[in-house]
């Protein structure tokens, strides 16, 4: 073998070395995980009494309007829901609660991104309400200290359109009648009246929630006192499911 052929080869070698090289260089720097400082906190607090105590319920209304914010970028909090289901396990001090349709679509306290123990939550199919959950909210709020009620209707609810469609079905025929009064409400609607019009369902359900809220005020004397006294605030939003958005009612 001539020196010039040995120089060759040496040569050769060298360079798939190198090539080797670069490569298991390239793949470990593409393997490299996010730094410590750019993952998100994992919190585990739940709401003290102290803390309830000190909020009013117009920051707890702001806290939920940017934690909706935080739902519709998809920066929710991450949270350690086994500690925290732990820690609240002796007590509750929730600072709302929501009355919500029964529909699996309406994730309540992702919506609003609030954790365990931060919010009672009733649901019915086509949020009404009527003595059971009075009963609640009043437990909720002069009980147990919750600062803000809202009521939440929602796109496409079918209970709304079972409602518009006059249903008969079981009990289903009674859950409805709860929500004929906001369908006579919305004859005013310039437009098909009917289950297929999407605007014309959610003219309903917004009539609806404005509907519920009006009986709260003239059914549960507690919460209509607490009110007055702006202890508590009554709120209505309607949920938007194709875009997470909330629009709030008057």
């Amino acid at each position: 073998m001539n020196n010039h052929f040995k120089l060759a080869l040496m040569l050769s070698f060298s360079t798939i070395l190198i090539s080797c090289n670069n490569g298991t260089k390239t793949e470990k720097s593409n393997s490299i995980s996010t730094p410590t400082e750019d993952l998100k906190p994992v919190v585990s607090h739940v709401m003290t009494k102290e803390e309830q105590t000190r909020l009013t319920p117009d920051a707890i209304l702001e806290e939920f309007i940017e934690g909706n914010k935080r739902f519709q970028s998809g920066t929710t909090t991450v949270r350690d829901h086994s500690k925290q289901a732990r820690k609240s396990a002796p007590g509750q001090f929730p600072k709302a609660v929501v009355l919500s349709c029964v529909d699996s679509r309406v994730p309540v306290e992702d919506v609003f991104d609030q954790g365990l123990g931060d919010i009672f939550v009733g649901r019915v199919a086509g949020n009404f309400v009527n003595e059971d959950l009075l009963g609640s909210m009043e437990f909720a709020c002069k009980v147990s200290g919750a600062k803000l009620v809202l009521v939440m209707g929602h796109q496409h609810c079918g209970a709304i359109k079972g409602a518009i469609d006059d249903v008969k079905l079981g009990n289903i025929t009674a859950m409805l009648s709860k929500i004929k009064p906001a369908v006579a409400m919305s004859q005013d609607f310039k437009g098909k009246k009917t289950s297929k019009n999407d605007e014309f369902v959610k003219h309903v359900s917004e009539n609806n929630v404005l509907y519920t809220i009006d009986q709260i005020r003239k059914k549960s004397p507690i919460l209509k006192e607490m009110e007055d006294k702006g202890e508590i605030k009554i709120v209505g939003v309607f949920y938007n499911l194709t875009d997470g958005t909330l629009e709030f009612l008057k």
